[in-house]
């Protein structure tokens, strides 16, 4: 049983150390593929693999193809936009993610582009605080029930919503639930997205969705570039000077953002997971979860039927 690691972006070495320790104890062989330029080199890599574990990586039909012997591909991470899931289905591939691991870090770096945004970018000009002010969680899955927990730490009054999450777990966490997207932005002072892109989500973070913020509103995106209309959001920012957008997705439109310069700030490349311990947690994660549908027919993180 092979287990290719395909990583054009690495994990750390205790990492690496973490799956081959989980891999090697079931008996089976781990191979790695790190930092490649081409996309013929996965390809050729796939042809005898029986489980990918990836990072960013593309998994799409092509690659399905290539890979004969392939019965599972695990995402390390949450997001999985990345595998075709329906070309995955095709080809009898079962696809996961590993949900919760990376959860504490993109939360804690969230917090961290907030306190950046209400101090002015640190341009050494009087800021605000984050006690007092009400910070709407768009979805409230793992990333967001982080957030709301360290958004307490500062004071914060916390408000979510999230059409699939029940109003018993937000209060039991102590977070009021709002019942639409537009009560969130009307009543938040800061908004932080945690919204997956799918097909319903993606640009729906829009000129109306956001003009709908209070004076001072911040939007911070820790999620997907996708689910942001780019055109809109920047025809806002150019007609009220209050906004500011916060993100660890550049977006396609960076140059066109950046003239809004005190009001927008884009991390070069996405960081939420990038922690030494979000980046072994998912590794190892998705080393025990191969080695569980190997031997155990466990689907549990499955994302594709």
């Amino acid at each position: 049983m092979k287990v290719l690691v395909a990583t054009e972006k690495p994990f750390a070495k205790v990492a690496i150390d973490g799956i081959r320790k989980v891999v090697e104890e079931a008996g089976y062989e781990l191979v790695l593929l790190e930092k490649y330029t081409e996309k013929k080199q996965l390809l050729a890599a796939v042809a005898d693999a029986d489980a990918i574990i990836i990072r960013s990586d593309v998994v799409d039909a092509e690659v399905l193809d290539a890979a004969k012997q392939l019965k599972i591909v695990v995402r390390a991470g949450a997001g999985y936009d990345n595998i075709d899931l329906a070309a995955a289905t095709a080809h009898k591939v079962v696809a996961m993610n590993t949900p919760g691991q990376n959860s504490n870090a993109v939360a804690e770096l969230a917090l961290g582009l907030m306190v950046m945004a209400v101090r002015n970018m640190y341009n050494g000009t009087s800021g605000t605080e984050l006690k007092g002010k009400t910070l709407g969680i768009h979805a409230f899955g793992n990333v967001g029930r982080n957030v709301a927990r360290i958004a307490k730490g500062f004071g914060m009054n916390i408000k979510a919503y999230d059409a699939y999450c029940p109003d018993e777990a937000m209060v039991a966490a102590g977070v009021e639930p709002v019942h639409s997207a537009e009560e969130l932005y009307q009543q938040c002072d800061i908004v932080s997205l945690h919204i997956p892109a799918t097909d319903e989500t993606k640009k729906s973070i829009n000129h109306h969705m956001v003009s709908l913020m209070p004076k001072g509103g911040v939007l911070v995106n820790t999620a997907r570039k996708e689910v942001i209309d780019e055109d809109g959001l920047l025809q806002l920012l150019q007609e009220r000077q209050d906004l500011k957008y916060v993100t660890d997705i550049m977006p396609v439109k960076d140059a066109e953002f950046r003239a809004f310069e005190g009001r927008y700030f884009a991390t070069p490349k996405k960081m939420g997971a990038q922690t030494a311990e979000a980046n072994i947690n998912a590794g190892i994660a998705a080393a025990k979860q191969i080695v569980d549908f190997i031997e155990n027919g466990v689907t549990k993180f499955q994302v594709n039927k």
